[in-house]
């Protein structure tokens, strides 16, 4: 079982927006003692979406999916999750309910009694039209839910909506999976040093020791800092410790210059 994570929408591909989401939900995970496995970024294409949404719903993953749920043309998410699925879209009752007494309350806010029937108010409940069996996922900002799907989490696009919304999935559907696996780092900065270098060191450690992964995250250095590489390890707390020990020794016998961070 892996996390993963569903952007959706053209103004992150074309630039007019820059990605907020994939930061958050990093942190969100982390504090939980997750981490995530995979990120895509999507554009508002019905098929792309479809396709993805098909092979992830046959995976074992958890997954994130940010965008396309609202009501406008370019919202397609509601519609491919049901397609990826086979199943129709039908009107959820509750979440039509959370949207007519968004509504009312919009209206109550602006001093103007809102109809319901009016064909702006009617169009508005299409965004609770989900695929039949759908879940609700409360919404604290607005009360216009998001959904969930076989383990598959659909939230809005908006920040102020879809960080607090992943949030209650997590902490009400997955509790028993955080900190279930306690992992650590420890790295350092190794300096003026060729990455072929260290790649025997890096190669080594990871035979030796299979709960930890080992990465180096070269940096071609500023006005303030020389030329460096960090290098680390991640993984079980215990092999992590011994790897991380192993690393700091081989880097002495080889006199490469190097720092604990």
């Amino acid at each position: 079982m892996t996390i993963g994570l569903i952007i959706i929408g053209d103004e992150i591909l074309s630039g007019r927006r820059s990605d907020q989401h994939f930061a958050k939900v990093v942190q969100l995970l982390a504090a939980r003692g997750l981490q995530l496995g995979w990120a895509e970024i999507l554009g508002d294409d019905p098929a792309r979406i479809t396709a993805t949404l098909k092979r992830t719903f046959a995976s074992d993953d958890i997954v994130f999916c940010c965008g396309g749920i609202g009501a406008t043309p370019d919202d397609h998410t509601r519609q491919a999750a049901a397609d990826a699925l086979g199943l129709p879209l039908r009107l959820h009752q509750q979440g039509k309910r959370n949207i007519e007494q968004r509504i009312l309350q919009m209206g109550l806010e602006a001093g103007q009694p809102a109809d319901l029937n009016s064909a702006e108010n009617l169009h508005r409940l299409k965004m609770a039209e989900f695929a039949e069996g759908a879940a609700l996922i409360p919404n604290p900002y607005n009360n216009i839910a998001g959904f969930a799907l076989h383990r598959h989490y659909f939230v809005p696009g908006f920040p102020v909506m879809a960080w607090p919304m992943i949030e209650w999935a997590l902490d009400t559907h997955h509790a028993e999976l955080f900190n279930r696996e306690p992992r650590v780092e420890q790295a350092v900065l190794v300096y003026e040093t060729a990455e072929s270098a260290i790649t025997p060191l890096m190669v080594a450690l990871e035979a030796r020791f299979p709960q930890v992964k080992v990465f180096s995250l070269p940096s071609v250095g500023d006005a303030h800092t020389r030329r460096h590489i960090e290098l680390g390890v991640k993984g079980e707390p215990g092999q992590t410790a011994e790897a991380y020990a192993q690393m700091c020794a081989e880097l002495q016998r080889l006199q490469v210059e190097f720092l604990a961070i």
